[in-house]
């Protein structure tokens, strides 16, 4: 089919894409929520002094990759609705989000007396409901104001800066703002690397065709247009995992392109992603040990003692909440080598206080070991009593605010397809041109795209998390 020649679609993918619309994707099995008591580091002073220290120390290259893909328009939701109803001739109420954005219009950044609500919104003006976030302005400086893409140039140059000066950061855009982005930063470039003495090496990516995921329709067939063309939809934040999986570095650090502050609000965040950076050095140092030991042992034609694999069992744990199955004990070693050698991810949690986001859970496995996984409510079957009490349990949520080691103890890169879980998609309900159609999602970069990794998390300060979901975010703290 021509559609799926264009898109890099294979048939086999489009034929498994159809029938998980008809089996759906299982839930998964939580043994217990996450919490400080097991399963997220709260780390003491001493524990953060020396991740720091292994931050600075390490020798490998940082890469700051930050997703920005797709239009702003639920930023400026509220406004739209409040739009149509002022020229279908009704009146806002005083405490509506229109009115709150109208009477603190001065606060914003890229206000002008000129500017109200029609022109933030259409192109004969900011064109802002159609921009990306990453494009427009969110802070005011008395030298100009920023971009969140702008506030990210500045992070990475205080985190992920080498020795050699240069900033290397992977921005993903949608198509149509690449252009955008690039002017922006051709504008900008000469000031920042002038004010941190650096040198930026930025990368924009778009989300490949090859991710998109056919639409169907009540009855679980391919969902065709009018003209009868097959409706595509994008695979989700999951469809990332082939952007990450192109970049070449010792470490990546990943964080959503609207989760930004002020300069002057920025030292906790700068230590704290040093502090992830240095732990998740550390595990892979840990890691890598215990993989040279296993090494130098079976090469000794003794096989891995029981000392040593008592060591990694309980270090598993500790770290990971790893536990082993039964198993036999000549497949002891296999199997702890296999759950050793894989990528690691370290992830900031923050106490939940209302702020949406994926929740940290210990998982049960089908082969009876356990690990840490983020979940989303669409992975939570809550009709389960077991699963209800451990989402009314879970203490933190995810920011999106990973660290991730991607290469393996001999310095390979790891192919971090082999290391998803395709089962943990979801199917929701959407609507085109007025009629339903199911769409389905690749499983989310940090949930079932990072399923078998090794994961350990973090608690963080709240002041690290900032995100502008609605244009009224801007008025925080954190933004003025």
């Amino acid at each position: 089919m021509i559609q799926l020649e264009r898109k890099g679609i294979s048939e086999e993918s489009l034929e498994t894409q159809l029938k998980n619309f008809t089996t759906g994707f299982p839930f998964l099995r939580i043994a217990d929520p996450a919490t400080p008591k097991r399963g997220i580091k709260v780390l003491s002073q001493e524990q953060q002094e020396q991740a720091l220290e292994n931050a600075r120390l390490f020798g490998g290259e940082v890469c700051k990759f930050v997703p920005a893909s797709g239009a702003a328009t639920r930023m400026f939701k509220d406004l739209f609705e409040a739009l149509a109803s002022v020229q279908n001739g009704e009146l806002a109420a005083d405490a509506s989000p229109a009115c709150k954005y109208v009477e603190n219009i001065h606060r914003f950044p890229f206000f002008d007396a000129a500017h109200i609500l029609r022109l933030t919104l259409y192109s004969r003006g900011l064109d802002y409901g159609s921009k990306p976030k990453g494009l427009i302005e969110f802070h005011k400086y008395p030298d100009g104001n920023r971009t969140p893409f702008e506030e990210h140039m500045v992070e990475g140059a205080m985190y992920a800066r080498q020795p050699s000066g240069k900033v290397k950061m992977t921005v993903t855009v949608s198509p149509e703002h690449i252009e955008e982005f690039k002017r922006l930063l051709d504008s900008v470039r000469e000031k920042y690397e002038n004010r941190f003495s650096c040198r930026y090496d930025i990368e924009f990516t778009v989300q490949s065709p090859s991710t998109d995921m056919i639409a169907a329709d009540d009855r679980n067939r391919p969902f065709r247009t009018e003209d009868g063309r097959l409706l595509f939809r994008p695979g989700g934040h999951g469809a990332l995992l082939k952007n990450l999986n192109e970049i070449d570095s010792d470490i990546i650090v990943i964080k959503n392109i609207d989760n930004v502050v002020k300069e002057s609000l920025l030292e906790e965040t700068v230590k704290w992603k040093k502090i992830l950076i240095g732990t998740a050095v550390r595990l892979r140092e840990d890691i890598s040990g215990y993989l040279r030991r296993i090494d130098a042992e079976e090469a000794s034609g003794k096989g891995v003692s029981e000392s040593l694999l008592k060591e990694i069992r309980k270090f598993m744990s500790a770290e990971f909440c790893v536990e082993m199955p039964d198993l036999p004990e000549d497949e002891t070693a296999a199997f702890l080598r296999k759950k050793l050698d894989r990528p690691v991810r370290v992830c900031g949690m923050v106490k939940n206080e209302g702020e949406p986001g994926g929740g940290p859970f210990i998982i049960l496995h089908p082969d009876g070991s356990t690990s840490l996984q983020i979940l989303e409510s669409a992975q939570i079957d809550l009709s389960n009593p077991d699963s209800a009490r451990a989402v009314k349990q879970s203490t933190h949520f995810n920011p999106v605010d990973l660290v991730c080691s991607v290469k393996n103890y001999k310095g390979e890169k790891f192919d971090l397809s082999r290391y998803s879980d395709p089962a943990t998609g979801f199917i929701s309900v959407k609507s085109y041109e007025g009629r339903k159609l199911k769409a389905q999602e690749l499983p989310g970069l940090w949930n079932g795209a990072m399923s078998d990794w090794n994961t350990q998390f973090v608690e963080v300060p709240l002041i690290t998390f900032n995100p502008v979901k609605t244009v009224l975010d801007l008025l925080r703290p954190a933004h003025e």
